[in-house]
């Protein structure tokens, strides 16, 4: 189905998304402050021959959407070359079901990005395929240190609540870590999406 500028227009600007956030506003702004980008990142996004619209699907508790609207926030911000809008996943199913990872999960954030005349360039799901694996290596050395906690290695629907704990926290303290790095990665994913569209080409 294809996703018209009236549709898109409907999407929560940046401070609207902001105001209507009930779990992590505080965190999201902070997110928001703490993103630092490179010059290289900048140069690539200012010099798109026109801005680009970004319709996002998100929601509030997402972790991954915490962390990484805010580095298309502040590109938006810093740059002048991101029209960005916000929808709930929750409240936009037909939008999500556009865009399943593996073609079956919801999985969060959405980004899809338009030319002016609403021309699909290319979507991204959830998180760089890198920090994904990073997270999975350090899943597997967790579950390896806590051979007495059978269920670590689980599934987050089968776990018990203390596990998830632990890795809930041990997938915070990576974040941290790698937050600068993982930033970085989304935006050298998402320049070669763009530049890999002809419509961006000046």
């Amino acid at each position: 189905m294809a996703i018209t500028r009236e549709r898109f227009e409907r999407g929560m600007t940046l401070e609207q998304y902001q105001a209507q956030m009930t779990q992590n506003q505080a965190p999201f702004a902070e997110n928001i402050a703490k993103v630092s980008l490179r010059p290289e990142d900048v140069a690539f996004f200012q010099g798109l021959p026109e801005p680009i619209n970004v319709l996002a699907i998100t929601e509030d508790w997402c972790g991954d959407a915490l962390a990484n609207i805010p580095v298309l926030a502040k590109v938006a911000s810093e740059t002048g070359k991101l029209n960005l809008r916000l929808f709930l996943r929750d409240q936009n199913l037909d939008l999500a079901d556009q865009y399943l990872k593996e073609g079956k999960y919801r999985s969060i954030p959405v980004f899809v990005f338009f030319d002016q005349q609403m021309r699909a360039l290319g979507h991204f799901i959830e998180r760089p395929a890198r920090a994904t694996a990073e997270m999975a290596a350090a899943t597997a050395s967790l579950v390896a240190a806590h051979p007495d906690i059978p269920d670590l290695g689980g599934s987050f629907e089968t776990m018990s609540d203390s596990s998830k704990m632990l890795r809930f926290q041990m997938l915070r303290q990576l974040r941290q870590q790698r937050g600068d790095a993982w930033n970085a990665m989304l935006l050298e994913d998402i320049a070669a999406l763009l530049a890999a569209s002809p419509a961006t080409r000046s």
